[in-house]
């Protein structure tokens, strides 16, 4: 009786574990859910406010077509690097650089977007602009050179496989055209149409009882 309390008491702590267990990983899922959405509907939010701050004139608009012009630059080497490192891993290490220089960009964007909202003097602005374009250009020609050198890459990789494969369904295209049956009769396997020896299947005649020994 006590083992059966036991084992049901056992039973039941490992039964309230599981169940803690399930309940904290759908927190955490709910929470990373949770965490992803907000990302998502605040880069929303902020590149629809970046695109109608840039049609308009003035400094403030140089400043968002500025960052929008940065932002462009990044997001898409980095959608060409991971599209090609999937099949070629010497772009793995261009992915590193292009995080370091992410880093770099980050900092600038939140450098313009303090002088876009924080800054009421128009002045103030149009004095300090020329320089963090300057940094925003030098930041879109390096991730521009990672792109183009990507896709180049890219590009002699499959030209390369392309050539490869050529040559190779070449090599057997002439194999089979210059392919011919075999002429002449099949030659006959060793020993066929020979007479059978006496005496063995019946061609001969067995010794009779007066020619033993």
């Amino acid at each position: 009786m006590e083992i059966a309390i036991a084992v049901m008491v056992l039973t039941f702590l490992v039964f309230v574990a599981l169940v803690v267990r399930t309940a904290r990983s759908v927190k955490r899922r709910a929470e990373r859910a949770g965490r992803e959405l907000r990302h998502k509907v605040n880069h929303t939010v902020s590149e629809a406010t970046l695109a109608a701050r840039a049609v308009q004139p003035g400094v403030l608009g140089e400043v968002a077509r500025t960052r929008r012009e940065l932002r462009g630059a990044l997001e898409g080497t980095r959608s060409v690097l991971r599209t090609g490192a999937a099949d070629d891993p010497g772009l793995r290490e261009s992915l590193a650089l292009l995080d370091q220089l992410y880093g770099h960009a980050r900092q600038l964007d939140g450098e313009l977007g303090a002088l876009m909202a924080g800054e009421p003097d128009r002045r103030v602005v149009a004095a300090r602009l020329p320089a963090l374009r300057e940094r925003a250009e030098r930041i879109v020609r390096s991730a521009g050179s990672l792109r183009s050198a990507a896709l180049e890459r890219a590009h002699r990789h499959d030209v390369d496989a392309l050539d490869a494969l050529h040559a190779q369904i070449e090599v057997e295209a002439s194999a089979l055209r210059h392919w011919a049956p075999a002429e002449g009769p099949p030659e006959a396997l060793p020993g066929a149409g020979a007479e059978p020896e006496p005496g063995i299947e019946g061609g001969g005649k067995r010794p009779g009882a007066g020619e033993r020994g």
